[in-house]
């Protein structure tokens, strides 16, 4: 058995150190891809930066909005699903969270997800399906979990990986358009023009693997954010058998989610499409399979009055 504050912290940590892995390789494709275009490797490297910035101030502040509107969710009261309200609203109350907005999807397959910059602008998001099919205690183990990736700031972890994969991919996309059509600054002096040729191989080396390896991490990242969210959830409700329960309902759900893509499934508290939905344990799963959360959910020692 494992304590609560064990997982979570090996989790975070593990986390942390594929962001600054992510971090790294962005940090030398931008500098090798300075030096092959002629200039300085921290030319590369601020130019880098600032396409981060920028794909990072879109996220901030209209990622959420986009998300939501691609998955065609629409904002409901309490008025439209009570029983969906109190629940969201006690577990706010338990996890010391301010409300976020409800969202429902008007579809018959089974999924939830969460998405926002921080607690103060969250918004929680179900299907039909999974309100109507779910248990109240099921509903309100993976309700839990949602409001656990709020808590733990999975969701602007995710954005920030997101930000951090976007540039690493349109950053290659450039030096691979500029190899293709030869558009490269040439170096005035032959010792240079050595060190530039050494650095353009690094470039285009880096330009085929680079985004392979940031979706690599990401996707590491993302499972194990769904471990700490199961802990969590579990934390916050004292209710394994719940979130053990709903998760083989949601696996075992022979429908596809509409609206979503291959981009927005990492969100999701299972694959929502449906050849992924019971995938294996890989490095390019974006969940951990059932049985490893199912496993890791019923090794948690569980504190009970």
């Amino acid at each position: 058995m494992v304590s609560f504050e064990g997982l979570i912290e090996h989790n975070k940590r593990l986390s942390y150190l594929l962001f600054f892995l992510l971090l790294l390789l962005l940090g030398g494709l931008g500098a090798s891809v300075g030096v092959w275009w002629g200039g300085e490797w921290y030319t590369g490297l601020i130019v880098a930066s600032a396409v981060a910035v920028i794909y990072f101030l879109i996220s901030w502040y209209a990622g959420a909005s986009m998300i939501l509107s691609m998955s065609g969710a629409r904002e409901i009261r309490h008025e439209d699903a009570p029983q969906l309200w109190n629940v969201v609203e006690e577990l706010s109350i338990a996890a010391g969270l301010p409300m976020p907005k409800v969202y429902m999807i008007e579809d018959g397959a089974m999924n939830a997800f969460a998405t926002g910059r921080d607690p103060q602008h969250a918004s929680v998001a179900i299907t039909r399906g999974l309100m109507e099919k779910l248990n109240r205690e099921e509903l309100q183990a993976v309700m839990a979990h949602e409001m656990s990736h709020v808590r733990n700031y999975d969701i602007r972890f995710a954005m920030l990986m997101a930000v951090m994969v976007g540039s690493i991919v349109l950053i290659c996309d450039v030096v691979m358009r500029s190899v293709f059509f030869g558009r490269r600054r040439s170096s005035r002096s032959s010792d240079g023009g050595k060190g530039q040729a050494v650095m353009a191989v690094v470039a285009v080396v880096l330009a085929i693997l680079a985004p392979l390896l940031a979706s690599i991490i990401q996707l590491a990242v993302s499972r194990q954010r769904e471990y700490l969210a199961d802990a969590s959830a579990v934390e916050l409700t004292r209710n394994p058998a719940g979130l053990v329960s709903a998760l083989r309902k949601l696996t075992s759900d022979p429908n596809e989610l509409e609206g979503t893509s291959r981009g927005t499934q990492h969100l999701y508290i299972v694959n929502p499409l449906r050849k992924n939905k019971k995938g294996r344990d890989s490095l390019f799963s974006t969940h951990p399979s059932l049985e490893s959360r199912i496993e890791r959910i019923e090794g948690l020692s569980v504190a009970r009055a």
